[in-house]
């Protein structure tokens, strides 16, 4: 049975990078050692692995990666520092158009 990581890595300019693994400390070296000059985090290092997720589903593993690309930055910061209850509150939708503000 293979696991599938989900991971992010805070890069030396501050910025985050998010990908999937099966294997999370070879692909963290991979990173680090700078193993694909057209990478985005080539030119970015050294890196820190700042938070990953274990799934035993390639597609919950797909679908959580993507969904964290579309992650504002605050976002991000909330789940690496593991304030699941602030991740609630700016993941709530703020439209005018939302049910919640609608007299």
């Amino acid at each position: 049975m293979y696991f599938y990581f989900v991971y992010i890595l805070k890069c030396s300019d501050g910025s985050y990078y998010t990908g999937i693994t099966n294997d999370i400390q070879k692909r963290f070296v991979e990173h680090q050692t700078g193993y694909s000059k057209d990478s985005y985090t080539y030119k970015r290092r050294p890196l820190s692995l700042e938070f990953y997720q274990e799934f035993n589903d390639v597609l919950q593993a797909i679908f959580f990666e993507k969904k964290i690309k579309g992650w504002t930055r605050a976002k991000k910061l909330t789940l690496i520092n593991g304030d699941f209850d602030m991740l609630q509150i700016l993941s709530e939708c703020r439209n005018a158009t939302h049910y919640k503000y609608k007299d």
